[in-house]
């Protein structure tokens, strides 16, 4: 008897691990499969994504108005020159809504100061529940620039939502510390917009802006990062925008943009509440909740991707920095799949519900757990003499193997469209993070998103939503260069 339960869990451990093997081998296939959605869509926008035919788009009339939502609490040193270099962006548009979170170290009186800031009276129409706004100031300087003023109470959620009130624009853009967008960078993420009206919200690449050179808050000369961990994000980052939210443009859309540089229309941001103050992730969960009301609705339902480089940001550097960002991310994103979770597998929502939410729980909620499990099937199995090394060598080069073709196609993708790093010396660096990004990283990577889950299960209370989150880069507008 003993015997025989023995050989039937060989059998059963057998059968898990080719049952993982299968799992990672049908990810990366999908994820192939979008690869080559997005080459095709990367194809379409390259005659948009140079010359004049760009720059025609925002000059149309039909153009939409787009409102930058700014939030600020304390920034003194930063504040003019991250507001002056948001009125240079090359958009005619283009509104720049600043509200001051409760500054206490002269962050509004340096504002005014520099840009000739006036009150008035503070007369809108308060259509999202925010706490009441203390004073509102517009410049004499730039017509385009208000300056709003509220107590710190509710977060960023609640100042958002403040800025959504006062802000004209069609379209809104929340933008975070530490992001610094092209100087046509709106021209660019504002297309999808253009093309179709069923869009209601688009995103665009952001980058890691690690030791590239910066004047007047633009990014003259990017970098690839000598930091390890830094460039190791570069390839996450290239990856996750060009191969995978690209390609979902093909199949019905996004369900996660960067919530550091997204638009949306602003009605349908109030319509449905404005952003969520009980949610660590408002960027995340407001893109859901758009989406479901758009099915429930018949309204617009489309989130669009844009490969376009629209900004870039400074990346952690340490594991401390990185592992407390990746676990907040995977948490975040838990805890917004289950406020959803009625969209799973629901006809109504179409391929929203079908076949893009199903595939963000299966193949990157739940992948660290199936990585994990497949880990330690893979040593057991080992330690009782069921697999031999050859089998063991086997899974790991298939998951490598796998894994660098994306990688590489993505490379070169990113290399023969945009050729962002000019000197050879980068381009070599950048082979040789992504050679080495599988190994270590990776698996460093699961285990930070298996403690965000972990985190999710335990319902740990959030951290304050009115302060960034732990490894969160500061603002990098002034310096001359993004040293890691």
């Amino acid at each position: 008897m003993t015997a025989l339960a023995g050989w039937l869990g060989d059998i059963a451990l057998v059968r898990f691990e080719w049952a993982v093997l299968a799992y990672f081998a049908l990810a990366n296939i999908w994820y192939l499969i979008l690869l080559a959605g997005a080459t095709k869509e990367m194809r379409n926008l390259a005659g948009l994504s140079i010359g004049h035919a760009r720059a025609r788009l925002p000059r149309s009339p039909l153009a939409p108005s787009i409102s930058l939502l700014v939030p600020l609490r304390d920034a003194v040193g930063t504040a003019v020159d991250r507001v002056a270099a948001l009125l240079a962006l090359h958009y005619p548009g283009l509104e720049v809504v600043v509200i001051d979170d409760g500054s206490t170290d002269g962050t509004v009186e340096a504002l005014r100061e520099h840009f000739n800031l006036v009150p008035v009276h503070p007369v809108y129409r308060r259509t999202l529940s925010s706490t009441p706004v203390s004073a509102l100031y517009r410049s004499a300087f730039y017509p385009n620039l208000t300056v709003v003023e509220k107590p710190h109470i509710g977060g960023r959620a609640d100042a958002l939502n403040a800025g959504l009130d006062v802000a004209n624009g069609e379209l809104v853009c929340a933008l975070r510390n530490g992001m610094l967008i092209e100087a046509d960078g709106l021209r660019r993420i504002v297309r999808p917009f253009l093309e179709n009206d069923e869009v209601l919200a688009a995103g665009g690449t952001i980058r890691v802006g690690n030791e590239a050179t910066v004047r007047g808050g633009r990014v003259v000369e990017p970098r690839i990062p000598r930091n390890p961990l830094a460039g190791f994000q570069v390839i996450e980052s290239l990856r996750s925008f060009l191969s995978g939210r690209l390609g979902w443009n093909r199949v019905g859309g996004n369900l996660v943009l960067a919530g550091t540089l997204s638009l949306f229309r602003r009605r349908s941001v109030i319509e449905v509440g404005g952003y969520a103050s009980d949610s660590d992730g408002e960027d995340v969960e407001l893109v859901l909740r758009l989406r479901r009301r758009g099915y429930e609705t018949g309204g617009p339902r489309r989130v669009a991707f844009v490969p376009d480089p629209v900004g870039w940001t400074v990346a952690p550097t340490t594991t401390t920095e990185v592992g407390r960002a990746r676990e907040r991310d995977h948490r975040i994103l838990a805890a917004a799949l289950w406020r959803h979770r009625a969209v799973f597998l629901n006809r109504r929502y179409g391929v929203l519900g079908l076949v893009i939410f199903p595939h963000v729980v299966i193949m990157e909620l739940l992948a660290p757990v199936v990585e994990l499990l497949g880990v330690l099937g893979l040593a057991l199995g080992m330690a009782l003499g069921v697999f031999d090394a050859a089998f063991a060598v086997l899974f790991l080069l298939f998951a490598y193997g796998l894994g660098a073709v994306l990688t590489v196609f993505t490379l070169v993708m990113d290399e023969m469209c945009f050729e962002r790093y000019a000197r050879l010396s980068d381009r070599l660096r950048l082979v040789w993070w992504a050679l080495l990004e599988p190994i270590g990283y990776r698996q460093l990577s699961t285990f930070w998103r298996l403690q965000g889950l972990e985190k999710f299960l335990r319902g740990r209370p959030r951290p304050s939503p009115a302060s960034p989150p732990p490894g969160s880069p500061e603002d990098a507008i002034t310096g001359v260069r993004l040293t890691a």
